[in-house]
This record gives structure tokens, sequence and C-alpha cells, in this order.
């Protein structure tokens, strides 16, 4: 959903921009934590398997890095792919998504 501005005030179902960003550096947190523990077990697990691992999680890290400069943009919460607001409830899941669920089965088919 688009953030609220300063001017407009809170609304209903929407995500201020404080909100979004202590989501989003809640993720970036998790996925940082995420790097550590595998580099910390680095010698006991395959490394294919962690090299894969790093890869998906340096992505994530990369799209949440990306949903900040939206939040910044002011359009962090609006659907890339249809531009209607994307629900709250996508949001709180995934709160680096750049698309509603429609338009996110569409980029990835």
């Amino acid at each position: 959903m688009p953030l609220d501005t300063a001017q407009t005030g809170p609304r209903p179902g929407r995500l201020t921009s404080h909100e979004a960003r202590q989501r989003l550096e809640h993720a970036r947190n998790s996925r940082l934590a995420q790097l550590r523990a595998l580099d910390e077990g680095v010698q006991s697990t395959d490394a294919h398997l962690v090299s894969a691992q790093t890869e998906a999680i340096q992505r994530v890290l990369t799209e949440i890095d990306e949903a900040f400069a939206r939040v910044d943009d002011g359009v962090y919460g609006t659907c890339q792919g249809c531009a209607k607001p994307v629900p709250a409830e996508r949001l709180e899941i995934l709160p680096y998504t750049r698309y509603c669920v429609a338009c996110q089965g569409r980029a990835t088919a």
C-alpha cells in the first residue's frame, strides 16, 4: 500500500514510512544473521549449498535495499506491475515485495 505522507496523516490499512522502515530493518537484520550463521558453519556444511544459500540471501538483501529506495521515493507498497496498492497482509509477510500476488505470478511465469 502506498505510504502515508506527513501532510495527510495516518489512514486505516496504510503503512507509515516509519512502519515500513521498521519492517524492512527487521527483514535485513534477519538476513544478515542468516549470513553470519552460514559463515560460522561453512566447515561443517557442503560448500555448494552454502554458496547457493548465501547468493539467495544476498538477492533478498538487494531487494530490501530497493524497497528502502521505494520508501524514500514515496512509492513503497504500490505494485510495480499494475500500480495498485499491495495488500497490507502481503507487505507484512514480504515487506520488500515489489508486486501484488497477481503480478508476482506473472513476473515469475
